[in-house]
């Protein structure tokens, strides 16, 4: 059974991935129904370093799909960095992993790299954490 076939095993998933990562200090990542088949997750990871993840998702569970999401990372005030799937459909480097993209300094708003770590078929979680976690490391 895939992690995104219910709003049952999502939670599941997610909930076991964060109470395993060592790195996670605490969370306040919440998973509520948004109609019969739709779920959204949303809240906070909190890592050491003051390092914050932001995670918004709405998944459809019929069709095992990620619809929408953003998820941000922080750093005490600063935003480091975010991803979205908007398209942008002009800009021939983000094609390879179109519409997901990362947005990163400097200009953060305009500079934006392309994301082959994220997925609208599968949980996009473990390698958000694992980011973070690397990024966690270089900074030592």
């Amino acid at each position: 059974m895939s992690a995104l076939s219910s709003l049952e095993s999502y939670s599941r998933f997610v909930y076991s991935l964060l109470q395993t990562s060592g790195r996670v200090q605490s969370h306040t990542i919440r998973l509520y129904p948004r109609g019969a088949f739709v779920g959204v997750a949303e809240g906070e990871v909190n890592f050491d370093q003051q390092i914050v993840l932001r995670i918004y998702e709405r998944v459809d569970f019929a069709i095992e799909r990620i619809l929408a999401y953003s998820y941000e990372v922080w750093q005490a005030q600063q935003q480091l960095y975010w991803y979205d799937p908007t398209p942008h459909p002009n800009n021939p480097a983000l094609a390879r992993n179109h519409p997901h993209h990362k947005h990163v300094p400097p200009d953060i708003k305009h500079n934006r790299i392309p994301a082959p770590g994220l997925s609208f078929t599968a949980p996009n979680l473990p390698f958000l954490i694992r980011e973070v976690e690397g990024l966690m490391e270089a900074d030592r």
